[in-house]
């Protein structure tokens, strides 16, 4: 049954990794009678996971979820795809009289689907040509024209991430703007609260390297073992995926399986950094302390939150 206090049309929960989002979107889904729809890029893909954390059956408390293992791993994410099966479910969910309620930590795929927002065309040989000289010259070098030419895209984006690398430039050939200026103003296409779960930087590191340990003892190396073998190495967005791009690097001898557990770690705090830094250019969002969720307070302030910004 729904709660007597008034609903915005759209929630949405963000923030960097590790933070404590998918617990509390479930909350706010049970609360203001909603569903959950993912914004997590990795956690399209079916089969990722223990490696992206991604809830449990029983830790989803019967709260129904959206756009969770729609993808095939052999599969290249697009952040236009992924806008277009986003808003198709939250207009679903919003006709029923649902609140959908988006949680995720993907920054661009959360703004493809609340934003006015188009997304430039493609030039197939800039593509190639820009591929074609990140296979011989590696991705940094690219992201190192990137930095030059964009520098607030290239903090967005990690270094090993030749894909983004490689689009972001070629959108910056096709447009002669940088690939920030392509992005548009924060006007939402939907009534949408916007919460970010504020973790202090100590301890979001640890409890980063706390869910990795976690991860690695669930059975990170044989989820990404079995998915080797459905095509995840030559996935060209899955297989760089946090813990699985150093998981396969270990199982091709590259490195000890305790290099890629270290490794895995670093790398996935230098992503909650970028994380944080673009929600926080978002003025939209409205910080909450993830520390209260220790105390069980999150859902509690999230929602006093949300109710107010709905009656304001």
């Amino acid at each position: 049954m729904r709660n007597a206090a008034p609903a915005p049309r759209v929630i949405a929960v963000v923030g960097p990794t590790a933070a404590g989002k998918s617990d509390l979107g479930v909350a706010l889904a049970r609360h203001f009678d909603g569903e959950v729809v993912n914004a997590d890029s990795m956690q399209l893909y079916r089969g990722m996971d223990i490696g992206t954390a991604k809830l449990t059956m029983d830790e989803r408390g019967g709260v129904p979820h959206h756009l969770l293992d729609i993808w095939d791993v052999t599969e290249t994410a697009s952040v236009a795809e992924y806008q277009r099966l986003a808003r198709a479910e939250i207009d679903k969910l919003l006709a029923q009289g649902r609140t959908p309620v988006l949680v995720g930590g993907s920054g661009l795929y959360v703004r493809g689907a609340l934003d006015a927002m188009e997304f430039p065309g493609t030039d197939p040989e800039v593509r190639a040509r820009l591929e074609e000289e990140a296979t011989l010259r590696g991705p940094g070098a690219l992201h190192a024209r990137l930095a030059a030419a964009d520098p607030a895209a290239a903090a967005a984006i990690l270094p090993s991430n030749s894909r983004r690398i490689v689009r972001a430039l070629e959108v910056i050939e096709i447009t002669g703007k940088p690939f920030t200026a392509n992005l548009p103003g924060h006007e939402s296409v939907y009534d949408t609260v916007q919460i970010g779960v504020d973790v202090a930087r100590p301890e979001l590191d640890e409890r980063i390297a706390t869910r990795v340990d976690r991860m690695w003892e669930a059975g990170l190396v044989d989820e990404v073992r079995a998915l080797e073998a459905q095509g995840l190495r030559e996935g060209i967005t899955a297989s760089r995926a946090l813990g699985y791009q150093q998981v396969l690097a270990a199982l091709a001898g590259e490195c000890t399986e305790d290099e890629a557990r270290a490794e895995t770690v670093r790398a996935t705090k230098r992503f909650a950094r970028r994380q944080d830094s673009w929600f926080r250019r978002d003025p939209r969002v409205h910080w909450l302390s993830g520390a209260a969720a220790d105390r069980g307070e999150l859902p509690r302030l999230a929602q006093s939150l949300v109710e107010r910004a709905v009656t304001a």
